[in-house]
Parts: structure tokens; sequence; C-alpha cells
């Protein structure tokens, strides 16, 4: 949707007009709060999924198989997810999905505290928590628009990116990390579990969310028509569609390699602990964090699209300093760099569609973001495996991180891709058209 930027990221005091502004909503406040506890055992369970699958068998392609088994499902349901979410109440399709993964993770617990799990229990449950996955994200993306006025939009995409590194990246590793050296992965797993729990209370907290503009439905729309109704908006904005290819083609370049072969740098080659994975992710989250924290004060640029893609591609070619490193300070900075980066082309993108997409569309757009740039994973899984083993762990991080980011610069230069930038910010959004046929 097009908004006004009068009044955006203004510069000014951190209590002020800056990050904390959104919270002075109530509903904000509260799925802000769920947020926190459940992105806090999120860093932790990742810790304690990499550290338990390496234990079960101490190879990447071990990790890789359950990073399928997780992404796979989240892939095949997120239309479906995404047109839920525009159907229905979005907070309740985000409590029933926070409900199922606190169940899985919670089995994930009890089997790990009992000594019975093994490697095909996680690829079940981490199939399952993937299809909770694939409701909740295009929920929660469609979501803030809806509680929060347009003005606040930016800070609350600051704020999301302030506070996601530091209970995804810095906090939940840390604190994963020790509760696995202390008490074990179990218990982790167990913390876990609790995050989900908090989570759905605050959702339950929060008003019911009355019926929104939505576009006109005949007696004969299906869930295709909807869904064709997503793509046909998509398809109509290079912005949108050239962004999706080129994440897709990005991720798969590089998100198996950093997601499976930095964990196994940490553990064999350096030889290092369930700590010092976590103390990789931490430098991370102090990048994103700083860099939330930056913007969060200031006006975003007019030249949104051109910024986030610069951003996005110095983020990309990051990742080559993973294969770089020799030391846990050289990952560390690795980490800080790419998500500091990574983190500013993302708050420019969030708003971008919220600003730009209308609302009624916003669930379905928001899932065919995460369906597409995502859709490529499973491959970046199950290519990591052989292409490490035939060319070198460290050989493939750099090589990901140089293509992965001429692919990304690539699509900036895409025709219409940067029509936005030029168009009038007090333009009303354009309605969407209705699919034919």
């Amino acid at each position: 949707m097009q908004h006004s930027y009068e009044g955006l990221d203004r510069g000014g005091g951190f209590s002020g007009v800056g990050l904390l502004r959104p919270l002075r909503h109530r509903d904000f406040r509260l799925l802000w709060s769920g947020m926190c506890v459940s992105l806090l055992g999120d860093g932790v369970f990742f810790v304690a999924l990499v550290w338990q699958v390496y234990a079960l068998s101490n190879a990447p392609t071990a990790f890789a198989v359950v990073g399928i088994s997780m992404t796979v499902p989240t892939i095949g349901f997120l239309l479906l997810g995404g047109v839920v979410s525009d159907r229905l109440d979005r907070r309740r399709v985000m409590l029933a999905a926070d409900v199922t993964r606190g169940v899985v993770v919670g089995m994930i617990a009890v089997l790990s505290l009992t000594g019975a799990l093994r490697l095909w229990h996680l690829m079940a449950l981490a199939a399952l928590y993937g299809v909770g996955t694939a409701f909740f994200d295009p929920a929660f993306d469609a979501i803030v628009p809806e509680i929060l006025p347009k003005e606040a939009l930016a800070q609350a995409n600051s704020l999301d990116q302030f506070v996601r590194p530091i209970a995804l990246r810095l906090a939940g590793p840390a604190l994963g990390g020790l509760l696995i050296a202390s008490v074990g992965v179990g218990a982790a797993f167990g913390l876990d579990a609790a995050s989900f729990a908090a989570s759905a209370a605050a959702l339950l907290a929060m008003a019911a969310r009355g019926p929104r503009e939505q576009v006109p439905r005949t007696s004969h729309d299906s869930v295709l028509r909807e869904i064709g109704a997503g793509f046909s908006y998509i398809r109509r904005h290079a912005w949108l569609w050239a962004t999706f290819v080129s994440a897709a083609i990005a991720y798969l370049l590089f998100m198996g390699p950093t997601e499976v072969l930095v964990p196994f740098l940490v553990k064999n080659a350096l030889r290092g602990s369930a700590a010092d994975l976590g103390l990789v992710f931490a430098a991370g989250g102090v990048g994103s964090v700083a860099c939330a924290v930056v913007l969060g004060q200031r006006r975003l640029p007019r030249r949104d699209i051109t910024y986030m893609y610069v951003f996005w591609t110095l983020a990309t070619l990051a990742i080559a300093g993973y294969g770089l490193a020799h030391a846990l300070w050289g990952l560390m900075l690795a980490s800080l760099a790419f998500n500091a980066l990574e983190t500013a082309g993302t708050i420019n993108w969030a708003t971008a569609k919220q600003r730009h997409v209308p609302a009624s569309l916003l669930g379905r757009v928001s899932s065919l973001d995460w369906l597409i740039s995502i859709g490529l994973l499973p491959v970046s899984f199950a290519l990591t495996g052989p292409i490490s083993a035939a060319i070198g762990v460290r050989t493939t991080l750099i090589g990901a991180g140089l293509i992965g980011s001429v692919v990304t610069l690539a699509a900036l230069f895409v025709p219409g891709v940067r029509a936005i930038e030029t168009r009038r910010p007090d333009r009303p959004p354009e309605s969407p058209l209705p699919v034919l046929g």
C-alpha cells in the first residue's frame, strides 16, 4: 500500500518518536511481548537442534536431511497459509500455529530427556513444525498493518529487527549453548516449548479482529482462485516478482551452506563447543541490533528498493567470510557483518510491502514471498553435503557468497524494479484486479 513518508522514522531519542512508538498500541504491545519470548525460545531451539543432530550423526548430510524435513512442509503449506490468513482472524491462525509447534517441540524434549530420540523422530517432528510455520508467518506479516496506524509501520519493522536478533541470534543461542553445556539438550528443547505457550497466551489476550476489507468474492471463489489473485498481483509488479526470484536463487546458493556448514566448522574444524556456536550466532545478533537501532531513529531513504538491494548484496558477499575464517573470532565477524547488512535490507523490504500491497492481499503476497524465496531450500540442503564433500567446506561457503551476491545485485537492474521509488508517496494504493476464468 502507498503511504505518506511524512512522520516516519524521524530522528529522535530512543524512547521518544523512535523504536518504541508502536508500543503505545495495546495489541501490538501484546504481539511484540509474545514474539520476544517465542523468538528467545527459537534461538535456543536452533542451537539445540544442531547439537542434537550432530550428536546422533556427526555428518553435514544428517542436519541437511532434518532441514529438508522442516522446509518441505513449510513450502507445501505456505499458499494455503496465506489464503487462511486473509480469510480468517489472523490472531487465531497464529494461535493455532503456536500451539502446534509448542506440542511438537515438547515431544522432542521428552524423547531427548528419556534418551529415546532418534534421527527419524526429528525428521517427522520437524515436518510438523514446518507446517505450523507455514501458517504463522504469513499471518504475522499481515497482522501488523492491521493493528497499527500507517505512520507507525516503519518503526514497527525496525523494532522487530531490533528484538528479533537479540532473542533469536544473541540471547537465545547464548542461553541455548549454556543450557546444553550445563543441563543437557533436552532441557533446551523444553524451554522452547514453554516459549510457545507464552506466545499463545499473549495472542489470547489480544482483541479479536473485526471484519476487514476483502476482495469481493462470488459463491464460486475457491482457494485456488484466491491464490491466483495473489499471483496476478505479483506478476504485475516487477519489484515483487524480481525480488522473489532473486531471493530464491540466492537462498539456493547460500542458505544450505550457512545453516549446515557453519556449525560443522565450529564443531569439527575449530573443535568448539555448543557455547562457541552460540557466540557465533550472538555476534550476528549484535550486528542486527545495532543496525535496527540506527534505522529506527532515522528516516528510511526514498530510494528504498535500491538501498535494499545494495545492502542485501553486501550481506550475501559477507557469507564468503565464513569460508575465509580460521578462528572463532573470524566466524563471529562474518556473522556480525552478514546480519547487520541483511537487517538493513529487510527493514526496507517489510516496510515496502506494507506500504504498497493492498491489505486484502497482504497475507497471500507474504505467503508467496515465503514460498518463492525458500522454495529451493530443500535443494540447497540436499546439495550442501555432496558439494562440500567434493570441493571442501570452506570453498563451498566462499563460492556461495560470491555467486549469490552477483545474483542478488542483478535483480536491481530488471526493468520496473525501481518504479515504486518514483511514485508519489501520497498516491492511493492500487486496487487488486480480479482473476478471470
